[in-house]
């Protein structure tokens, strides 16, 4: 296919953590606002004067110092952070608000903070840990949007002067629509027989909306879209169509191995990705937004934190009607190294996937950084020729 006008920039944006957008977006006096969790309520975090990053470590090597205040038993993503702070790597954050997702994460914030590792040269800089639900019901709302108020909204408005009004938050929604929309439709030229976006090509879109300040990619993204349109896809199918499920996965060479295995991915459920992370939030007018924005993305939350059954029962539903809808042969489960919420999630998600749905399962931990990875490849490779032959043997048993 003919290369996308715009993934060049993309791919060079993501090549580091402070990426120009976010120097651009400061050099307007913009809070540049750092978190490292999918369970932060996003527009909240891109108010007017605001812009979110999600942190994440680019070209990972070693994380020595970061195993030493971590110990290598917590996963490789919260050392690679740690790793990146102790490098001085985000010091372009003018605050950092975390979730209490994983006791794992938490250690790592905890540990850039006693180790001072930003806002030396920030005043206002601070630090802020929410408590998010572990289920979805009414009182865990009312704890949602009390914490959203104390540690996202309070402290930006008390240190920054940023305007946290009703009228501010629906104006960050509106933004964060826009690019929900933009993404989802990019996201729909994945299907069929022959797409016109690769997987790679659409992680790479996607995860820019996650580093970036949103306003100063839409018009790349509108560009995109208008050029989709008239792409010509590859004449040539892809061995097998696979869903990439599980952990956060900000390594734009992780989906690159996979297709360069022969399998298409052609749906995502990670965090960095797509699903639900790219869900509209729909506003009314008979309640405050807060509540909204805190009660859609409790309820539409895919992460293994929650832990009562209705939760637990769709996540496996949720994986399996994408794989439906996307016409995908086959799932990969993954999950990064030493990641406990998602290890028991993929090792039940697997079983479930595979007996329940009928779905040809691969688990896999891997690491943070893939880099060429011959083990994961090895076993990719495995899991598309098995898709292959189950092809072949139901192909046979029709012709019977």
């Amino acid at each position: 296919m003919k290369d996308l006008k715009h993934l060049y920039y993309f791919e060079k944006l993501l090549d580091e953590a402070n990426n120009d957008l976010i120097r651009q977006a400061q050099s307007e006096g913009k809070v540049c606002v750092a978190s490292v969790c999918e369970n932060t309520p996003e527009p909240l975090l891109n108010l007017p004067g605001t812009f979110s990053v999600r942190l994440r470590a680019p070209r990972t090597g070693s994380m020595d110092m970061a195993t030493y205040y971590l110990t290598s038993f917590l996963c490789e993503y919260s050392r690679a952070l740690l790793e990146r702070a102790i490098e001085g790597g985000y010091n372009f954050a003018d605050c950092i608000i975390t979730p209490d997702g994983c006791t794992m994460m938490n250690r790592c914030v905890e540990n850039m903070e006693l180790l001072k590792t930003m806002g030396k040269d920030r005043p206002k800089f601070f630090y802020e840990y929410m408590e998010i639900p572990m289920k979805a019901d009414d009182n865990a709302l009312a704890l949602y949007v009390i914490q959203c108020k104390n540690h996202i909204l309070k402290p930006l408005e008390e240190k920054y002067g940023i305007d946290v009004s009703e009228e501010a938050i629906r104006a960050a929604v509106k933004e964060h629509n826009e690019v929900c929309r933009l993404i989802r439709a990019i996201g729909e030229y994945r299907k069929g027989e022959y797409p016109k976006i690769t997987g790679y090509e659409y992680h790479i879109l996607t995860l820019a909306t996650y580093v970036a300040p949103k306003y100063l990619i839409i018009d790349k993204l509108k560009e995109t879209l208008e050029e989709l349109k008239d792409r010509q896809p590859d004449d040539k199918k892809y061995r097998a169509r696979v869903a990439f499920v599980g952990s956060e996965v900000d390594d734009v060479d992780v989906i690159k191995l996979v297709e360069e295995c022969g399998a298409y991915v052609c749906v995502d459920r990670f965090c960095y990705g797509s699903f639900p992370g790219r869900d509209e939030i729909v506003l009314t007018d008979d309640e405050d937004a807060l509540t909204q924005i805190c009660r859609q993305y409790m309820y539409r939350g895919q992460c293994p934190r929650y832990m009562n059954q209705d939760k637990i029962q769709g996540r496996r539903k949720y994986v399996a009607d994408l794989a439906k809808e996307y016409e995908a042969d086959g799932i990969i489960y993954e999950q990064v190294k030493f990641c406990d919420p998602w290890a028991y999630e993929r090792m039940v998600g697997t079983y479930v996937l595979r007996d329940d749905y009928g779905y040809p399962v691969l688990a896999v931990d891997r690491p943070y950084a893939i880099g060429s990875s011959g083990q994961m490849r090895t076993r990719i490779q495995a899991f598309v020729e098995s898709i292959e032959l189950k092809k072949i043997q139901k192909k046979n048993q029709g012709d019977k």
